[in-house]
């Protein structure tokens, strides 16, 4: 399901967008929602458990590690 929203972006970066756009003959939107994709992909990429040996020396066990946030909430 898609969802509408309002992006906020410097006038450079939204130039490059919109000139890519017309370069592939597409919409803004388009490369938006391609964009959002990418950076949600990379998010959700990074969270996952990666499996290996280790111990830990601060004491943390593994579930206090992976509970901490990937990435700061927006603001």
């Amino acid at each position: 399901m898609m969802r509408r929203t309002t992006v906020a972006a410097d006038r450079e970066a939204l130039d490059t967008l919109e000139a890519e756009a017309r370069r592939r003959g597409i919409s803004l939107t388009v490369i938006l929602a391609e964009a959002v994709e990418d950076k949600a992909e990379s998010i959700r990429s990074a969270r996952r458990p990666r499996v290996g040996l280790g111990r830990s020396t601060d004491g943390r066990s593994a579930a206090e590690l992976t509970a901490d946030p990937v990435a700061e909430p927006p603001a």
